[in-house]
């Protein structure tokens, strides 16, 4: 159901786009004729362009919710930031080529002959692109769609282009003076920034961000409030299918006197507590048993810790679980992307603890910060 509002609101938002860009486009490319401008030639192709945007913006939103299959059992929701990149390359293109007709008008410009419709229709235009703009980038938060975020900030930007298009013409009307030649290549180089922008938080997307701060910290609350016993959640990993399409994985500890039947009754909980409230889908719990019991163990640990936290750009420990029967002492630190060389710092850690505790095996896993 809410998929299905998801989609429907992606779709009419984008629907509505095209019929607003195409009409602004009309008069606009009017108004250029009639007026000799290359500006605001330039802004009307603009127009036609964040059209080709929501529409495909409709055909990404189409195909992301597609059912899962043998081939993507996970679904097609990453499609949507293929489009939001298309969309991308499409205001770098428009960027590029503003910027070539710009140069070439430069060396050999061509008078303007501005008049009131002709300024009236460029007014109402920025009046339409900054509520254009506001609505899609409102609504593309609320329904998590990178690709109408993407078109509302182009939309604003174009609501720039049409006021320094504006300012243009009262330049010329005044002083008798064009400079709409170097204000399109001033513009056109705002909107090839915006582009590459826009392209490099898309390649950001695809290839996978840290989790949320906020998010994680709200994913490993609920999970510990499932049941007191719990010690804490750790290494919490999502996986990104497509907005609002996370699958996940985590650890809990749990105290050592647990049995198989507890255990399997807390983590279903926990999935079920958290696909409720965080819409994310738990595939994986691990478990840390924990000597709760054990003051031998629980003064081993705290020496360790006191060890271990002694180095910077380590960020905690867990996990720990002592097998004085075998001699071996398990646990995991999360050491920091901030370390110079990770790596080497988790040896260096690995080496003090070891010469701590001499008569035991040691075993530390290397955990990296890839949620708060």
């Amino acid at each position: 159901m809410k998929e299905n509002f998801r989609e429907k609101t992606i779709i009419r938002t984008s629907i509505a786009g095209v019929l607003v860009n195409v009409a602004l486009s009309a008069f606009k490319a009017l108004a250029g004729l009639m007026s000799h401008s290359i500006a605001i030639v330039l802004d009307s192709v603009n127009n036609l362009s964040d059209a080709l945007s929501s529409v495909i913006t409709i055909i990404g939103t189409k195909l992301a919710n597609r059912p899962a299959d043998k081939k993507h059992p996970f679904g097609h929701g990453r499609i949507e930031y293929l489009t939001s990149m298309i969309i991308s390359v499409i205001i770098l293109y428009a960027g590029i080529t503003a910027l070539g007709e710009s140069i070439k008008k430069i060396f050999k410009p061509i008078i303007p002959e501005y008049n009131k419709v002709v300024l009236i229709i460029i007014a109402v235009s920025v009046v339409v692109k900054i509520l254009l703009g506001i609505a899609f980038k409102k609504i593309g938060k609320k329904v998590n769609s990178d690709s109408l975020v993407a078109s509302g900030e182009d939309a604003l930007m174009d609501s720039i282009i049409s006021v320094s298009t504006i300012a243009g013409a009262v330049v010329f009307i005044l002083f008798n003076f064009s400079v709409e030649a170097y204000l399109g290549a001033v513009i056109s180089f705002f909107i090839i920034k915006s582009g590459c922008e826009m392209i490099r938080e898309g390649v950001s997307s695809i290839l996978g961000e840290r989790i949320d701060s906020s998010f994680a910290k709200e994913i490993k609350h609920t999970i510990v409030e499932v049941d007191p016993e719990i010690q804490g959640a750790f290494d919490l990993i999502l996986n990104n299918y497509g907005p609002d399409r996370l699958l996940g994985s985590v650890h809990i500890e749990v105290p050592s006197t647990w049995n198989a039947s507890k255990i399997d009754v807390v983590t279903r909980k926990i999935q079920e507590v958290v696909i409720e409230k965080h819409s994310v889908v738990l595939t994986g719990i691990g478990v840390y048993s924990v000597n709760v019991d054990d003051e031998h163990a629980m003064s081993i640990r705290s020496r360790i810790a006191h060890v271990v936290m002694n180095h910077s750009n380590i960020l905690g420990m867990h996990g720990f679980y002592l097998d004085e029967e075998n001699k071996k002492i398990s646990f995991d630190v999360i050491v920091s992307f901030d370390s110079r060389n990770m790596k080497h710092l988790f040896e260096h850690v690995v080496d003090d603890v070891r010469k701590e505790f001499p008569d035991y095996t040691v075993d530390i896993n290397m955990d990296t910060d890839v949620s708060d």
